[in-house]
């Protein structure tokens, strides 16, 4: 959003392996949005790695930071595979998703996990156990071990090689994502778990006692709870329905969001949104992206799953475009089309016909019109 107008202005950058490919479906969905429901975005397409490289040196080529720079939100596709070691590592680093957290200091990392019963059958879990999950994931993006200094690879006295990587947080790192958490769980169920090992790093405890004094000071109106993160993984998988809002560290919740995939059906159906601090007005700086990496074995042949990054968009139309109600719309088009039997291949039942990537967004696009159809029957 500018100061001149309520107009959004999306870069939409596709990345790398199945970046492009999904981000085409979720294009196509931000486009229907703004032609048939007046979303006020405008769309401005960049490039990122092996291609702009080649041309210009950089994967975050100059025009990409210019797009992403002048952006209110970002939707992201995928970075990384085997075309990485056609590029420099210099290269690779000075232009990678964590620089670009860094950069516009997304610190927030909003993980929505939720069972569809659609997709009960192919799920790893057990249906029963899957009953009723809907729960978000908080993971500090922008510090913690990911981020800390010093860092590196040593060769020691006697020969040896040792590796080395700092974990640490401040207090105001680790209080402003809790406040996050907070205050979006006073907006659902009212329930915060905080995930730590403050049995045995310092980092987790000092994490301990700044949440708790937080939730002590700003928000006795929400349920804290606190948990060890290996016993979180174990009950994310035996019991996830427990939990409404999980807030942790960079690592923690790295690891934890991706065990918590098993809980949606497959990696492929996860969204996210980082959000950065909030501006004199409110307004945050956004990126918006799958949670799935850039699985280069299948990228090209047309068959990933859309539907992480087409929910990412259905989280910018609820955060950033401040569109509720076009949220909910979206999400339920894509439950629509998961009932009436679309599936990729990383969710797909033994024998059920596989759709490709741009039919299962064919399939979001088609439920969406039949709903915007019902609207102007009723009008």
């Amino acid at each position: 959003m500018n100061t001149l107008s309520n107009t959004i202005k999306v870069a939409v950058v596709g990345g790398e392996g199945i970046g492009p490919e999904v981000t085409d479906q979720s294009h196509r969905i931000l486009k229907w949005f703004s032609d048939r429901r007046g979303a006020p975005v405008v769309l401005r397409e960049a490039q990122y790695g092996l291609i702009p490289y080649l041309s210009t040196g950089k994967v975050l080529p100059d025009d990409t930071l210019a797009a992403m720079e002048e952006a209110d939100a970002i939707l992201w596709g995928a970075t990384g595979g085997p075309e990485t070691t056609e590029v420099p590592s210099a290269a690779r680093k000075a232009g990678s998703l964590l620089s670009l957290r860094s950069k516009y200091d997304l610190y927030a990392n909003l993980r929505p996990i939720v069972a569809n019963p659609a997709l009960a059958d192919s799920a790893p879990l057990k249906a029963s156990v899957l009953k009723d999950v809907d729960f978000i994931i908080i993971r500090e993006l922008t510090s913690g071990i990911y981020f800390g200094e010093p860092r590196g690879i040593e060769t020691l006295p006697d020969g040896q090689r040792r590796g080395f990587n700092t974990q640490q947080y401040t207090s105001s790192q680790v209080r402003r994502v809790a406040r996050t958490a907070f205050e979006l769980a006073r907006t659902r169920k009212g329930r915060v778990c905080s995930v730590d090992k403050a049995n045995v790093l310092e980092t987790s405890v000092l994490w301990r006692e700044e949440v708790t004094a937080l939730h002590e000071a700003e928000f006795s109106d929400v349920e804290l709870t606190h948990l060890y993160v290996d016993n979180a993984a174990m009950q994310i998988v035996r019991a996830p329905s427990q939990f409404d809002v999980m807030v942790t560290c960079n690592i923690f919740g790295d690891i934890l969001s991706d065990c918590a995939a098993m809980a949606s059906g497959s990696l492929g159906m996860l969204p996210s949104a980082s959000l950065g601090p909030p501006d004199r007005l409110g307004r945050r700086k956004a990126l918006y992206e799958p949670v799935h990496g850039s699985a280069p074995d299948i990228a090209g042949k047309g068959i990933a799953n859309p539907l992480g990054s087409i929910l990412s968009v259905a989280m910018m139309l609820r955060i950033t475009l401040n569109r509720p109600d076009d949220a909910t719309l979206l999400e339920q088009a894509v439950d629509t089309a998961l009932a009436a039997g679309a599936r990729t291949a990383d969710i797909a039942e033994p024998g059920a016909k596989r759709l490709s990537t741009q039919e299962m967004g064919d399939a979001v696009l088609n439920a969406l019109d039949k709903v915007v159809g019902k609207e102007r029957e009723h009008a």
